[in-house]
């Protein structure tokens, strides 16, 4: 069976997008418009009763949050495509280790600079500069941790891309290009080489080719 995701438009469901070709897994998406509130429809809720993406289907089978989707299909299928877990059980340590950095320190303060800088003006919402301020502030704090870690590997759990780097790539995209504010990771030589090189990848390429951000 062919998996579907849907809402490819947004940064989450790209998460898993980027996943799936670099595991050469073949997918369809469905497309989920937000700001019509496709995501509260009572059809869609049956199958995601938080009105959340993304959500894949695969069969029978139907998962959502983007980071267990990730982790489903890079261990369904460890031997296909790129490897991104590792290959001793110390490298997956480390690879969800840094996954869990991504998602406990590093999304909040990019997700609220998403939020204020770019969705709150097109929903109607005054952007709070206070917010702002302190995300840009919490945000640079990780990147300097970043920056020190990387200055010893390449990937951020070790030589080798994994799902920990895959993960960064749909908000640090938001702040890199359409948010302007590129020099919090330019400024950083360690941090800026390996943006470079994960954002380079023709997976990723594929991705913002295929599918738009909605801003």
């Amino acid at each position: 069976m062919v998996v579907k995701v849907y809402g490819p438009a947004y940064a989450s469901p790209k998460r898993v997008l980027v996943c799936l070709i670099e595991k050469e897994i073949e997918f369809e998406t469905v497309p989920v418009d937000i700001f019509k509130g496709e995501h509260k429809d009572p059809e869609f809720l049956k199958l995601q009763p938080f009105g959340v993406l993304p959500l894949i289907q695969d069969g029978d089978y139907t998962l959502s949050e983007s980071r267990a989707i990730i982790r489903y299909y890079a261990e369904k299928y460890k031997s296909q495509g790129t490897d991104l877990l590792g290959k001793t059980i110390e490298e997956r340590g480390l690879v969800e280790q840094w996954l869990e950095v991504e998602a406990q320190n590093y999304h909040g303060p990019i997700f609220n600079l998403v939020t204020q800088i770019l969705f709150a003006p097109i929903s109607g919402f005054p952007s709070d500069q206070k917010l702002i301020q302190e995300s840009e502030e919490k945000l640079g704090k990780v990147l300097n941790i970043y920056e020190e870690r990387l200055s010893k590997s390449k990937y951020l759990a070790g030589d080798f891309v994994s799902l920990a780097d895959l993960s960064h790539l749909p908000f640090t995209h938001y702040l890199v290009n359409q948010m302007g504010k590129d020099y919090m990771i330019k400024d950083r030589k360690h941090v800026s080489a390996w943006w470079d090189d994960i954002s380079s990848r023709p997976s990723w390429k594929k991705v913002l080719q295929l599918y738009k951000y909605p801003i």
